[in-house]
């Protein structure tokens, strides 16, 4: 995967948590966004790294 496709899958896993207005899980984030789920993996670790998304309870997943 290059560097754009990455971020385009970021940007769209961080949409699809912000427009749910609800904590999701990854295999929820993927079947919404139509992305591999390995995908959204390699796409929250890199929001989490950049503090945009927290975790509030176990397995799930928001943005801040």
């Amino acid at each position: 995967m290059n560097k754009n496709s990455e971020i385009m899958s970021t940007e769209k896993v961080f949409t699809t948590m912000k427009e749910a207005g609800k904590p999701l899980k990854a295999g929820e984030i993927a079947e919404l966004s139509g992305l591999d789920k390995k995908e959204v993996e390699k796409a929250m670790k890199t929001l989490q790294k950049e503090e945009k998304i927290e975790s509030p309870k176990r397995c799930f997943w928001q943005p801040k």
